[in-house]
């Protein structure tokens, strides 16, 4: 199993280009996540050049069991843990939890999402590893945050989402379009978080290095959640939008069809009064701006349908998204785009100028992974090693803490140590 990094189109040596696409090369990551939210973060600092170490339990991240599959590997567990080592011990045995405790005592970072107090009752919560290691930067991932009364309640991403409104703004939105209620597609909170969390591990160095001292970083779904809902300060304040929708809210753009039924987005809703004007420039329908029917937003809601047909009847009028772009963007100052399948992105020009991807085979089949969409020095991250086996680096990490082989075999012969390579 290989990976191939994509070819340069820059001049940059390769010493230059790991310096520059490395940006956190000599930093140590201690990882014990599991699923998305952790993981997602992890795999921001692995790409940024950080040497990260999964910790995984013998009954294994059950992202490994997701499927599709490429082979034998969990395709979900391949995209999140690229480039990661990994080492699979039982910290209920005396050891596994003295090796562990050893390798957190070396780490730059260490990032965990399990429920809280769960790392506590290990001996490797923040109080106990900053008593050995006052350097490291510690980042927990929660759902509901590390010490309030929903702090031990379970959450996945579709219960975050319904507890935190972002459901609530999604269904408002929809309405009666809506056949039965439905929560989102992808798992947002679960994605942001692990975001935030890799900001929180990169915010918390830039600080030790100011100040010689590490942080605890308490990072939870519910906050990010509330911190990435753009119509939060209406909604939580009683803000009346007058009958307009929210500006610049990208949910409004309502989708057409172009003349080879190909769908697209407008990235703005007509009944927006300022965008409104916009499209009756670009279909050059200074009328519809005198109908009676369209002179308030709130009539333009009352009349959606109506106005949305003049729109899509013009719009199928363009045989191409170039044609229809030009028009849209040149007299509407308004974007257009393409309804693409991911897989259709990453086929267009745009992404063979920019290469946001890699690829790796995976039992003699070529996958195609993301990148991270950084870019320094106009130089992109490396590729990412194939995501390890469980226990794949045992030994070579127990080596590391100062274990003999003869001790290595005898943690995996009682069951201390596990590996499925």
């Amino acid at each position: 199993m290989t990976d191939e990094a994509p070819d340069r189109t820059d001049d940059a040596a390769p010493s230059d280009a790991a310096a520059h696409a490395a940006p956190l090369a000599g930093i140590t990551v201690v990882d014990f996540t599991r699923v998305l939210a952790g993981p997602t973060a992890t795999r921001i600092l692995v790409e940024m050049g950080a040497s990260v170490t999964k910790v995984e339990p013998p009954a294994a991240d059950i992202a490994r069991a997701a499927s599709p599959s490429a082979g034998p590997t969990s395709g979900y567990y391949l995209q999140l843990n690229g480039g990661k080592r990994n080492l699979s011990i039982d910290l209920n045995y005396p050891e596994g939890r003295e090796a562990v405790f050893e390798l957190c005592s070396r780490a730059d970072v260490i990032v965990e999402n399990y429920r809280p107090g769960t790392m506590a009752t290990f001996g490797l919560d923040y109080r106990s590893v900053s008593a050995v290691n006052p350097r490291v930067v510690y980042v927990s991932m929660s759902g509901y945050g590390q010490d309030n009364p929903w702090s031990s309640r379970p959450a996945f991403a579709p219960t975050v989402q319904a507890e935190s409104g972002s459901t609530a703004t999604h269904l408002a939105h929809f309405g009666d379009l809506l056949v039965r209620p439905t929560t989102d597609s992808t798992s947002q909170a679960d994605l942001y978080t692990g975001v935030q969390g890799a900001l929180a591990a990169i915010t918390g160095l830039y600080q030790r290095s100011m100040t010689g001292r590490g942080t605890h970083a308490d990072v939870s779904m519910m906050a990010t959640m509330l911190s990435v809902n753009e119509r939060l300060h209406a909604e939580a304040n009683d803000l009346d939008p007058l009958g307009e929708p929210p500006a610049l809210s990208a949910p409004e753009s309502p989708i057409f069809e172009l003349a080879d039924g190909s769908l697209i987005t407008i990235a703005a809703s007509p009944v927006w009064s300022p965008a409104f004007g916009r499209y009756c420039t670009m279909m050059g329908r200074n009328d519809l701006k005198a109908d009676a029917r369209y002179k308030t937003p709130e009539l333009r809601r009352e009349h959606y349908d109506e106005l949305v047909a003049e729109v899509a009847a013009w719009i199928r009028t363009f045989g191409s998204i170039e044609d229809l772009e030009h028009q849209v963007s040149g007299a509407g100052g308004l974007a257009v785009g393409r309804i693409r399948t991911s897989g259709e992105a990453l086929d267009t020009e745009w992404a063979e100028a920019t290469r946001p991807y890699y690829t790796i085979d995976v039992d003699g089949r070529e996958l195609r992974l993301m990148r991270g969409p950084w870019r320094f020095d106009g130089l992109s991250t490396a590729p990412l090693r194939l995501a390890a086996a469980q226990g794949a680096h045992n030994a070579e990490v127990m080596a590391e803490l100062g274990a003999t082989d003869e001790e290595i075999a005898d943690l995996a012969e009682r069951g201390v140590l596990r590996s499925n390579d």
